[in-house]
């Protein structure tokens, strides 16, 4: 992925976190790869269920970890708590920021 792709998407970051870790933007883009050319799959729908649910089931539990010490409840709250923050922007929510703040929302920072 270009520096120019990573600078686009640390500068999506930092609209909500401005001391936002470039290195840590640089890993989520790197994990989302292929998904990130896609416009569809580079956006998160806060208002589908089953979109919150696999960005759940997928980012939140297998790269986070939040399953060891969260029920899914609590890990829907924390998504729905992003969901919230990022609600300025109209319509889907880009996939990058969103995973940030997910994983500064819950501490977790270090396992991207």
């Amino acid at each position: 992925m270009s520096d120019d792709k990573h600078a686009e998407y640390l500068e999506k970051v930092q609209q909500y976190d401005a001391d936002a870790d470039p290195a840590i933007v640089r890993k989520i883009a790197n994990k989302l790869g292929i998904a990130l050319r896609n416009r569809d799959s580079s956006l998160v729908s806060c208002s589908d269920k089953s979109e919150l649910e696999r960005v759940r089931d997928g980012f939140a539990k297998k790269t986070l970890g939040l399953d060891a010490d969260h029920s899914d409840d609590e890990i829907m709250e924390k998504i729905n708590e992003v969901c919230v923050q990022m609600a300025g922007d109209k319509g889907n929510k880009h996939r990058v920021p969103f995973y940030y703040l997910l994983a500064k929302g819950t501490n977790t920072l270090d396992k991207v």
